[in-house]
This record gives C-alpha cells, structure tokens and sequence, in this order.
C-alpha cells in the first residue's frame, strides 16, 4: 500500500513539474534577451525555451528600438514550440494586451489616453496607443476642418476614448474633445478677465458679410458690421483684413454661452451729437448716394450720418419710377433737410426740392393766353396731352381742340410725336395742371363776338338739334343752348320743336374769353323782355294783366 502511495505522490509531483515547466498558450510571459542577431532579439522565457522577436516590435512609431542583452521584457506567448523547436513568442501582442487593460481602465474613469497618429485610412486615422490601435474619424482631429494633418504625424499627444470593444478589437478616440475641453478653459479664464464697457486689442480671424470674428486672446468675439463705424458699412472687408489687429469695446458678454459682442464705433465720437445743429431744417447740403431700395434712396451727409430720400421726394415730374433710374449708388448730389428725428436717429431728405417747382416756373414764364408749342406725348379718350419744358405735360380737353364738330372726331387728326400749337388757357401750381386749348388760336371768335356783351340780344341759327338741348351758331361761332334755357315755360323747353335752320333772339348771359364761349338763353331773353314791359307800361298791381301789358308791348313795337 505504502509503495503505491508513493508512486502517486511521484506523479503528482512529476505533472506538477510538467505544468510549471510549461506556461499557458496566449499568456504574457516575462523574459530575457540573451542576444541581437540578424534584426532580431533572441529571448529566453525560462522553462528551457527560447524565441525570437523582430526588432522592430520593440521600437515605438517612427524611432528605432531602444533594447540590449539582458533586458528584461515582457512578451505574448502564442505556442511553446514552433517548426524550429523554439517558443513562437510576440511583443506586439504583449504590448497590445496591456495596452487594452490600461485602456479599458481609462474608459471606465473618463481619463485621457496617450498617442500618435501613424497612418491615414478611409474616412480618418490610425493611432497607437501604446499597443493598441484605434480609429481617429477625420471629424474628430480638430475643432475646425484640417487640410493636411502631416505635422500631427507621430506626435505624441493625448486622446479622449469615444468607445472600445475589446471583443471585436474596435476602439475610436478623439483630438477634438481634448482641444474644445482646453478651449473651454481657456475661453473661461479669458472672459472672467473681461468686462463690458472694456477696450481690448484683437487679431480679426475672419470676416463675414455681417461682421467679422476678433480673437481676444484665446476667444473670439463678434464685431457686427453695424458696430464697425458710424457711417454704413455694405461690406466688412471695407475696413478690416484678415490677420490685422483692431481695437475694439466689449459692448456685451453673455455668461451661459459665453458670446461676446464687441464695437469699435463705440470708441468714437457720435456724430449725431452735432446734427441738429449742422443740418437745418430747409438747408441745402452735399451728400453721396450710399444705398438705393424700392422705396427711395440713402444719402450720406458725413461719415456716420445718412438720410433718406423718400421716392415721393426724388423728382417732380417721375412720379412712378424706381429711384435707381433717378440716382445711382455713390453719385454726388445735393438734397435739402425736411425733417431730423435725433431720437430715432433719422433725417428725411429731399432731392426735388433743390431745384424750382417746373409748375411754378412755367406759370411765371407762360401767362394764360401765351401761346406755346409742343410734342405731342400721349392720346387718351379724353384729350391730348403735349410735352412742355421741363418735362412737364399740358392737356388739350376734348372740348378745348375744335371750333367745328366734335373733339372726338377731331383727336383722330393727332398722332404721337405731332408737334402741336396751342393756347394756355390755365395753369394750377398745386394741381400740377396745365390746360391747353388748341381752337383758341382761331380768332374767328374774338371776331365774331366783337361788340357782343353780356344782356345783348343776337339772333342765332340751329345747326343741331340734342337731346339735352340744341346747337346754334352765330357769325361761325358755336354754342350751346341747354334745355332748361329753351324756355321760361317748362312745358316748353323742349329741343324738337326747334328745327336745324330756325333763325332764333337769344340773350347773351356770359362771354367768356378765355374759353371762348358765349352763354346763351331764350328764357334769359324772355324775362328780360317781360321785366322791360312791366316797368315801361305799368305794374301788374295797377290791375292790368300781364297778358294787358305785353299786348300794349308788342303793339307799341308794330307801330
């Protein structure tokens, strides 16, 4: 029994020997280099075994390897004996290994990782972290987008892990997050340096069409281009260029988001101050055209004060034109101050009133019943209008064009571009109307009313008979007769009882020259005549009757 014993306890001992002999398969064994040959380091990992290494495995990225005869390492144990008899050994995977237990002990605490970025793949780069490689996406090297990343090569720097899977061997780090987290920093330590109200040199980083961005030293602030002068600004690259250092004020720190707004007219005089007392109401003054819109146009009167032109107060004759086809952008022009609002800011401005009236003007030089020529611009169903100095039109009424017939046959006569004569007949400034008569020039009527006064008695003959009255001419002159003047009778007044050709006693009741129209009424004569017997034979209160009277009349008259 007791030798059987024995035996047991030998095996025991034997197989115990066997496995410290012989470490596990895929372990980290310690080891020592016994000799460099070849490119290789030849290294004895105890249990009577040896292997070989690459040199290379021992060199970090873009050094060469730092190791010697009797260094002790630590390798990865993949078999125990390969083809050679020897132990297929690695350091990279040793490496690798507790490069994933350092890592994953990182991740867990959320500390930074050192490494260097060695190669450049699809849609990143590659990192060593010591042994273990993982993915930069190209998102994550910078804050801002990087052109060429060859200075990053090889540097060692630090990493924030994103995410690992040992498993599957995936680990993505960040450069971005260590930038933006020491970004952060620095922004705070830099604006709790800062105050409002504060003036403080800066680099212009960039411009924009709204303004431009000025490092402070570690954070940007926003210089809007309405914060850039006084005067306006229509684009940044004006006054600023990129790299140049500019003195700015901090107008506003915002300490949620860390934004700051910063001026640089605030560091100069405001010219408004001095506006009231510069620009006078009704006085004139040279500006420059800085802006035109739909609605009028922008005039600089000095840097930092513009007014504005409204479209109504551009031009006195455009009435209903764009203001960019009456100024242009920059072109010099003189205006008068219609009115200063200092608390908005604003100045009203006018261009027309700088030049005369042309209603005004041409009522001075034009008297009613001067005679003009001028083009004809337009035809409407209405009349004609001619185009007079200063562009400014006249208009020919219907009425005012022919003696004879109608004036809606006669417009058919005038064409566009007709040069016509006529007679100014009125002229009213606040209207901005000019009336223009082109049968005034015959002087057929001053001939033929020569000696007719109002109250005269003429005798008339139908030509036309109307239905709200009848047409009669006297000496080639025509006039009206409307139908409530037919007759002191209403039962009388009616037209058809008149026939073209009928000679007719008519009172003159208005002569006037300036249209050249005689006022004419039977019933005006009829009255007239019955107010003459009534006076001249008696009262209708002697008792004699009317009908007495005009008898005795009209026999007095036979005899």
């Amino acid at each position: 029994m007791a030798q059987n014993a024995s035996m047991e306890e030998f095996e025991a001992l034997l197989n115990e020997s066997f496995e410290m002999d012989t470490p596990d398969e895929g372990s980290v064994v310690k080891g020592k280099v016994l000799a460099i040959e070849a490119g290789q380091a030849i290294i004895d990992i105890g249990y009577k075994m040896e292997g070989r290494i690459d040199l290379k495995e021992f060199a970090e990225p873009g050094e060469s390897a730092k190791i010697e005869v009797g260094d002790e390492v630590e390798v990865f144990l993949d078999r125990v004996e390969n083809a050679r008899g020897e132990a297929s050994i690695s350091r990279d995977k040793a490496r690798r290994e507790e490069a994933w237990d350092r890592l994953e002990k990182a991740y867990a605490d959320e500390e930074r990782v050192e490494g260097a970025i060695f190669g450049r793949v699809k849609g990143g780069f590659t990192v060593d972290l010591g042994g273990a490689v993982a993915f930069l996406p190209g998102s994550q090297v910078d804050v801002r987008p990087v052109r060429d990343a060859g200075p990053l090569m090889g540097m060692k720097q630090p990493f924030q892990i994103l995410k690992m899977d040992r498993r599957r061997g995936n680990i993505v780090v960040s450069r971005r997050a260590i930038l933006e987290e020491s970004r952060a920093e620095q922004r705070a330590e830099v604006i709790g340096n800062l105050t409002e109200g504060q003036a403080v040199d800066g680099v212009v980083k960039n411009i924009t069409e709204y303004g431009a961005f000025v490092d402070l030293g570690g954070v940007d602030g926003l210089l809007h281009v309405t914060d850039m002068a006084w005067r306006r600004v229509n684009d940044p690259r004006e006054i600023l260029t990129i790299g140049e250092t500019v003195k700015v004020q901090v107008i506003k720190i915002n300490k949620e988001t860390h934004r700051i707004s910063l001026g640089m007219k605030q560091l100069q005089d405001d010219p408004w101050g001095e506006v009231a007392a510069k620009y006078a109401l009704d006085s004139v003054h040279q500006g420059r055209v800085t802006n035109i819109t739909d609605y009028g146009a922008f005039v600089e009167l000095e840097p930092g004060v513009e007014g504005l032109v409204h479209v109504s107060e551009m031009s006195w004759t455009k009435k209903n034109v764009h203001p960019g086809k009456i100024v242009s952008t920059s072109q010099e022009v003189e205006v008068m101050v219609l009115e200063i609002d200092s608390a908005k800011r604003r100045v009203s401005l006018g261009l027309k009133q700088t030049q005369r009236n042309p209603w005004e003007v041409f009522a001075e030089n034009n008297p009613v019943g001067k005679e003009i020529e001028g083009e004809v611009k337009n035809i409407t169903e209405f009349g004609l209008f001619v185009g007079l100095d200063n562009d400014i039109d006249g208009m020919v009424h219907l009425s005012d064009i022919t003696w004879d017939g109608r004036g809606e046959d006669a417009l058919g006569d005038f064409r566009k571009g007709d040069m016509v004569k006529a007679v100014v007949t009125e002229v009213d400034v606040e209207k901005e109307r000019i009336s223009l008569s082109i049968k005034a020039l015959d002087g057929s009527f001053d001939t033929a009313v020569d000696g007719v006064k109002r109250g005269s008695i003429i005798t008339v003959e139908v030509t036309s008979i109307e239905e709200g009255g009848i047409e009669v001419e006297y000496e080639g002159a025509k006039s009206f007769i409307r139908r409530s003047d037919l007759s002191r009778d209403r039962a009388e007044q009616r037209p058809e009882r008149f026939g073209v050709g009928d000679k007719l006693d008519v009172r003159v009741t208005n002569v006037d020259a300036k249209t050249r129209r005689l006022g004419l009424s039977i019933k005006a004569r009829e009255i007239a005549e019955e107010k003459e017997a009534v006076e001249q034979y008696g009262s209708s209160d002697s008792g004699a009757s009317l009908g007495d009277i005009l008898g005795a009349a009209l026999k007095s008259d036979d005899e």
